[in-house]
């Protein structure tokens, strides 16, 4: 149970500074969220369940893409993780925009913000990780 609360502590503190520092680093507007802090807390809920569910399934299917690159197809999953998280959150009426996404998916601003974001997620929670003890 400690295990839980502290990676869901550690993606929210993650999806923190997503939504906060990355936007003014970049010249359009990559992973935002307009809403209150407990709403990093769900988002942070809504990516551990989408990635215990099915980000495992993914990740098992795209093994031998995954020998083939070198774990580089990990990001793609990662991104597309991202954005069913997104899909998700807006469902649930919390407003986290990844690139253009929600409404339109496939642009390039989407794309490429959805894979900057899981590359910043991945890197501020294992830093967080390092800090912080399971």
């Amino acid at each position: 149970m400690r295990g839980f609360v502290v990676g869901t502590i550690v993606t929210a503190i993650a999806f923190y500074v997503l939504t906060k520092v990355l936007p003014t680093y970049t010249s359009f507007d990559m992973v935002t969220y307009d809403g209150e802090l407990y709403g990093i807390v769900v988002l942070a809920l809504i990516f551990g369940l989408v990635n215990a569910s099915i980000g495992r399934i993914v990740r098992l299917l795209a093994l031998p893409i995954s020998f083939m690159t070198m774990g580089l197809i990990g990001f793609v999953i990662n991104a597309a993780l991202l954005l069913v998280t997104a899909f998700i959150a807006d469902a649930a009426k919390f407003d986290l925009t990844v690139g253009d996404f929600p409404p339109d998916l496939l642009t390039a601003d989407t794309l490429v913000a959805a894979v900057v974001g899981a590359i910043v997620l991945s890197l501020v929670s294992t830093v967080v990780r390092l800090a912080v003890p399971d």
